[in-house]
């Protein structure tokens, strides 16, 4: 190789490669040209022509080396035949050829002149002739062989000059004529300009492709590029195992087929992946809609498909088909909907947290415990206030759902159509005022994981068969949307009323009662469990004495203080009532300007509810009746009423005053 040689094939790697195909005179024009554009393209030298040059110029572009080839004449047209990458012409133009013609006829005055074209002869010139005063004959050629037989016609014709490519020169030259050389230094610099910028512009489309390429690769999705034809341009590995073709082989061929699907092997997996998914190409191109996140069976396997056609300048080329694993998205749906879950949406209590040891709790216990064990329905009943979302928390924490969403709603808190619209979501546009983009649904929200529906009882009648129709198919459908979302829901329901009684009313429906009734947990109330009273002020208390400032020796006060009430009062209102009485006493007992001045009775009315004939009990700390110096009284009778109105002189108002209690409480004492 000679030191030009050597220098071109080794400079910089990251400029464009440029093969020069040049044998014969035009080697030297190329080699005079090449140092000129050493800084902007790299240049390959092939000194062969047609096919000897087409086995060498495909080992560089198959390395990525070459990117464009510098040929002319009929070397030139076979190799665009026979190479994949752009070949650039050494174009001889009207000047050249005159510029030939006119040395010719110089040097060889009087001599009759050939011209070897490539392809066409040239009318204008033969016109020119007489006016240039030259005998001048025309032959075309198209091939290696062809350049023989024009010269030996040239020559059999007179001509004693021939004008030509090199390799006519060097035939004309062993048969004893002259020759000039058709192509001029200006028509090689034109091409070699040509053909660099070409081939900046082709590395740079190219380093693109295999960029993509190299991203679609490795892409979990599945990406299969068609043209217009139907016909496959390019797949990733992820789509042919997906469609059950792939393995270590197949991702190979995979790879194969991003560059072009050609013969052999290669051409059976293209056909194989045309037939799966050519159904999809031929609904897109019928109703001339994309096709979007539609779940299919392919190869035996659920998958979510794409089918969008390609547009260029306004024409429809060709169409990607994309598909993923339905398998995968739910596994990344869950992971999202768990990692973005809103703190709110996430169950604070266990079942533990249920206190007291009496019969009826436990048996909540047992029942709610083989309830998460299943995914079945639960209806929890019981008057309100005993806890019954507690317990629908513990229900969820302790199931398998545990770590998903927990989602309470109540349905007498909102307007019908309010409720429709939080439990089911709607799309943009579905009615006035519906939130921009849309909105998911509670049941979306609660995908995975546990729906709590409190007072199930209020819910309006219109929206209890949709509320029937996701227990039964377990989907949901927006308002404002034609499509169902399937959700993977379980179901607590809660209700202080006789849901029985409101199916018989015909105020619920029969069948959604049944599908709720699937597994009943009574809660008892309070005055069911008084027993569990005492321990459970003793927790809550605790809880609330930081919030509240409470130290254990006022704890001790407060609780004996209302130790009456945890034996005798009804506590209509169950445990939200025991906690809020809690949280009154610790504020009057933890403020230290009360005093036995107190109107107690008063602050405390439950002691006026409490059951007539219950004494108030003396406990630790407390000593006949008065806890500290605070007097602590049972409830007055109708005779102690009577008495403090007698001394009162009919004062109704002294006379409460003087008995510690209420208006309405002695006026009730005297109706009875």
């Amino acid at each position: 190789m000679s030191t030009f040689t050597s220098s071109l094939v080794n400079s910089n790697s990251a400029r464009p490669g440029v093969a020069l195909v040049s044998i014969s005179r035009l080697q030297s024009l190329c080699e005079t040209v090449a140092p000129r554009y050493a800084e902007r393209a790299k240049f390959f030298p092939v000194r062969e022509g047609y096919g000897a040059a087409v086995a060498t110029l495909q080992a560089y572009v198959d390395a990525g080396a070459v990117d464009v080839v510098l040929a002319a004449g009929s070397n030139g047209a076979y190799l665009r035949e026979h190479l994949n990458v752009p070949v650039v012409m050494v174009k001889v133009n009207g000047f050249d050829v005159l510029n030939a013609i006119t040395l010719a006829a110089t040097t060889w005055p009087g001599a009759r002149i050939g011209l070897a074209l490539h392809e066409t002869v040239s009318q204008e010139l033969a016109d020119l002739g007489p006016w240039l005063n030259v005998g001048l004959k025309q032959c075309a050629y198209r091939s290696a062989d062809e350049v023989r037989l024009a010269v030996d016609k040239l020559a059999a014709e007179g001509c004693s000059v021939i004008i030509g490519p090199g390799m006519a020169c060097d035939l004309a030259q062993q048969a004893g004529m002259e020759s000039v050389f058709l192509y001029s230094l200006g028509a090689v610099e034109e091409a070699f300009e040509r053909s660099v910028e070409l081939a900046r512009v082709s590395r740079q489309k190219e380093s693109k492709r295999v960029r993509l390429n190299t991203i679609v690769a490795h892409l979990r999705d599945g990406v299969a590029a068609f043209d217009d034809a139907g016909q496959l341009e390019a797949v990733n590995p992820a789509m042919l195992e997906l469609l059950g073709l792939g393995g270590p082989q197949e991702a190979r061929l995979g790879n194969a087929l991003q560059e072009a699907p050609v013969g052999g092997r290669e051409h059976d997996m293209a056909a194989q992946v045309a037939r799966l998914v050519g159904p999809l190409l031929r609904e897109t191109l019928a109703h001339d809609q994309p096709i979007e996140e539609r779940i299919e069976q392919i190869g035996g396997r659920a998958l979510i498909v794409n089918c969008v056609p390609i547009v260029e300048h306004g024409v429809r080329s060709g169409s990607v088909v994309t598909v993923q694993d339905a398998l995968v998205a739910q596994r990344i749906d869950r992971s999202l909907r768990t990692s973005q879950r809103p703190k709110h949406l996430v169950a604070r209590h266990q079942l533990d947290d249920l206190i007291g040891g009496s019969p009826a709790l436990e048996r909540v216990r047992r029942l709610a415990r083989a309830g998460a064990a299943h995914d079945a329905t639960v209806l929890l009943t019981g008057e309100s206030g005993t806890g019954k979302e507690l317990v629908a928390q513990g229900i969820h924490n302790a199931s398998r759902r545990r770590g998903n969403p927990f989602v309470a709603f109540n349905c007498a808190a909102l307007p019908e159509g309010l409720i429709e619209s939080e439990l089911f979501g709607h799309e943009e546009g579905a009615f006035t005022g519906a939130r921009r983009g849309g909105k998911p649904g509670l049941f979306e929200i609660a995908h995975t994981g546990t729906i709590f529906l409190d007072e199930i009882g209020e819910m309006p009648a219109a929206l209890q068969s949709r509320l029937l129709r996701v227990l039964q198919e377990r989907e949901v459908m927006k308002v404002g949307s034609g499509r169902a979302t399937p959700v993977d829901v379980r179901v607590i329901a809660a209700t202080h009323r006789d849901l029985h009684a409101l199916v018989e009313q015909g105020a619920f429906r029969a069948d959604l009662y049944f599908r709720l009734n699937l597994l009943q947990i009574e809660l008892p109330s309070l005055r069911e469990r008084r027993g569990d009273v005492a321990p459970l002020a003793r927790r809550l208390l605790s809880r609330g004495a930081l919030q509240y400032g409470l130290p254990d020796a006022a704890q001790q006060r407060v609780l004996a203080f209302l130790a009456p009430l945890f034996e005798h009062y009804a506590w209509p209102g169950n445990v939200r009532e025991l906690e809020n009485l809690l949280a009154r006493a610790a504020i009057y007992f933890g403020d230290a300007a009360a005093d036995a001045s107190q109107d107690w009775q008063a602050v405390f009315p439950e002691f006026g509810r409490m059951t007539r004939a219950a004494p108030v009990k003396t406990t630790p700390g407390v000593a006949d009746g008065t806890i500290g110096n605070i007097s602590v009284r049972a409830t007055p009778t109708r005779k102690d009423v009577l008495h403090a109105l007698e001394r009162s002189g009919g004062n109704r108002a002294a006379a409460s005053r003087a008995l510690g209690i209420g208006r309405t409480t002695l006026w009730r004492l005297l109706k009875d």
